[in-house]
């Protein structure tokens, strides 16, 4: 009974709420002559403060036009912000600036849609030996990752010297399918000095605090490079597909993000997670999961600040190389 009066209560106060958004709307657009529309494209700063209130304004729109319009194909939105414009009889002469805002807001939100979908197709593909690109992927891995090493056997123990797990890859993609090799191919191609850093630093034993300053190493640490990939881009796809991302990227693209935006976040991911498990100083590999949960915390927090950017720009692997 308590729970049925709690949510008869929650309900109330959702419909309650609901009404009186939609009266201060109402009054807001007597009082300014603006829509709502017109109001947040001209009091917020373009980014991820502005584009995050139009999705909410579209989506929880009465009107059908508004709210299936974050979901248009993009060569779709410039008719879209028309009949928007039209819609909310806004002259587009007298308003040149809301047409321009509203569209590169609609960039970006259909952009991150679409950007979740080629992601997700990524995911479900699986690794097939049979598949020549798919072994050409594989293989570019190891001649990045190791260029002075040759692969003495497609399947071999060398496999472990770059974190798999066995002498055949493929089955350490199944989890994530080709958006882990995907990544990890991009890293070691893209900024390939910094990965053969990470890849060299994730090889190290745990040793004695002698030993180590011996060698004139600061921290002993140690992880599978190939694993923890995979584990970073489990990550990074749940930031995706929950929206965490969105702060990122609306702040960084001027307009649909794309595959190679997720990428790019991939590598500072993979940077990011490097230098934490360092300050952690972890005592063996079985704390993995208890950094990496305290890293994922620390990622949403930093996303929740509307003005966040996790990487500076979005060009090549520039910005990522020596941060």
């Amino acid at each position: 009974m308590k729970h049925f009066l709690r949510m008869l209560i929650q309900v109330c106060l959702y419909f309650y709420c609901k009404f009186l958004w939609r009266c201060l709307k109402f009054v807001m657009r007597k009082l300014t002559g603006r829509c709502e529309l017109q109001r947040i494209c001209y009091n917020t700063k373009p980014g991820a403060s502005r584009t995050m209130k139009i999705e909410t304004s579209l989506r929880d729109s009465k009107s059908k036009l508004l709210q299936t319009s974050v979901s248009v194909h993009p060569d779709a939105i410039e008719k879209t912000i028309e009949d928007i414009m039209e819609l909310k009889k806004i002259n587009p002469d007298v308003n040149p600036q809301l047409g321009i805002s509203l569209q590169a807001c609609l960039l970006q939100i259909v952009g991150y849609r679409n950007l979740i979908a080629d992601v997700e197709k990524l995911r479900r593909e699986a690794y097939d030996s049979d598949n020549p690109q798919h072994e050409e992927m594989l293989l570019k891995l190891w001649k990045f990752l190791k260029p002075n090493t040759p692969l003495e056997s497609r399947i071999s123990k060398q496999w472990c010297e770059i974190g798999f797990q066995g002498d055949d890859p493929k089955t350490d993609f199944r989890g994530m399918g080709l958006l882990g090799l995907y990544n990890l191919q991009y890293f070691a191609e893209r900024d390939a000095t910094a990965a053969q850093q990470v890849l060299s630093d994730s090889l190290h034993p745990k040793c004695s605090k002698a030993e180590w300053e011996k060698k004139r190493m600061d921290k002993a640490i140690g992880y599978s490079f190939a694993i923890v990939g995979i584990n970073i881009t489990d990550l990074a796809y749940n930031l995706l597909v929950s929206g965490a991302l969105k702060t990122h990227f609306y702040n960084i693209a001027p307009e649909a993000p794309t595959l190679s935006h997720f990428q790019q976040t991939f590598c500072y991911l993979m940077h990011e997670f490097h230098k934490f498990w360092i300050e952690e100083d972890p005592m063996d590999i079985m704390e993995f999961n208890r950094v990496r949960e305290k890293f994922r915390k620390r990622i949403i927090k930093q996303l929740q600040n509307p003005d966040m950017a996790l990487c500076p720009h979005f060009a090549a692997s520039e910005g990522l190389i020596n941060m």
